[in-house]
């Protein structure tokens, strides 16, 4: 009687005359990830010990100074920051995540115009920053003559980031399963009504990360706003969208350019700042994902 013996799992057969090469790509992926990782944490250890003795109130209750590193503070980038951060998040998104619903739900595929819309949305996604603020000098700064205010720099980021966010959009649209789709069309709702009540409350948690994703990249840029008249040296908080405006890069960028020892120190103290915020925004993101995510 023949003996029956367990067959192989489909991976052991799959590996099988590979494992040296596949232990040898697992090694490297594990020791880059392990190299990245040390020196994140580095540079982030060094960066909060070097700003530790300013991490205190003068930090975001006094305005910069020229002279005194003991008593400036960050205030007017601080408030900046968030006057420009909120504003491009209010002209992206709505825009960004409507263009999505068009693109999934509404745009024939075989039309040449929807071809070329997509196309040059994902060529805008790899373009430098720079060449963003150079548009916004010529075009919204100069042509529009909004001149060098929060609403330029709003804009400005917002294009920046509109590709990243049709594209994260896109991507949790199509991820949910057509049978909803299907199923609620079969029921009598119209398109929109599919879209609005079914499609878009299941799309949330990606298209919220991807949208908090892409504002933590505006809120780090610099180069373009040193194109837009972001001022280094502000003692004033805006008070309007065509106000004039500093930003806690431009103003991280002015203190470690400075020669004296106590204005580097304000400069890691305040990139914890901008860190913290980053991190802020990231938590609402994972706390959004964790709270309307659904498995299919």
């Amino acid at each position: 009687m023949a003996v029956l013996s367990t067959p192989r799992s489909a991976v052991q057969l799959a590996s099988k005359g590979r494992p040296v090469r596949e232990h040898l790509f697992r090694t490297a992926l594990i020791a880059s990830l392990g190299i990245a990782f040390v020196f994140l944490l580095a540079l982030l250890s060094y960066v909060f010990m070097e700003g530790w003795p300013r991490l205190d109130a003068r930090l975001w209750e006094n305005m910069p100074s020229v002279r005194n590193p003991e008593i400036a503070g960050a205030q007017s980038a601080i408030t900046g920051t968030l006057w420009v951060i909120s504003l491009t998040a209010l002209l992206t998104l709505p825009t960004g995540i409507a263009a999505a619903i068009y693109l999934e739900e509404y745009a024939d595929k075989t039309r040449w115009w929807n071809r070329v819309i997509e196309l040059n949305i994902q060529n805008l996604a790899a373009i430098p920053s720079i060449v963003y603020g150079i548009l916004g000098l010529g075009i919204i700064a100069r042509t529009f003559g909004l001149g060098f205010s929060v609403i330029t720099a709003s804009i400005t980021l917002g294009l920046l980031v509109l590709p990243i966010v049709i594209i994260a959009s896109r991507e949790a649209i199509r991820a949910v399963p057509p049978s909803i789709r299907e199923g609620s069309l079969a029921l009598g709702a119209t398109q929109w009504q599919t879209i609005s009540r079914q499609v878009l409350p299941a799309s949330i948690p990606g298209i919220a990360t991807g949208s908090i994703l892409a504002l933590s990249r505006a809120i780090g840029e610099a180069a373009p706003l040193l194109m837009l008249g972001a001022v280094s040296f502000i003692r004033f908080n805006p008070d309007g969208i065509f106000a004039s405006y500093t930003v806690l890069p431009i103003q991280i960028f002015n203190w470690i350019s400075q020669s004296r020892e106590g204005f580097h120190i304000l400069a890691a103290a305040a990139i914890v700042i901008l860190l913290l915020i980053l991190l802020l925004m990231n938590s609402v993101a994972i706390w959004l994902r964790n709270r309307y995510q659904k498995r299919w």
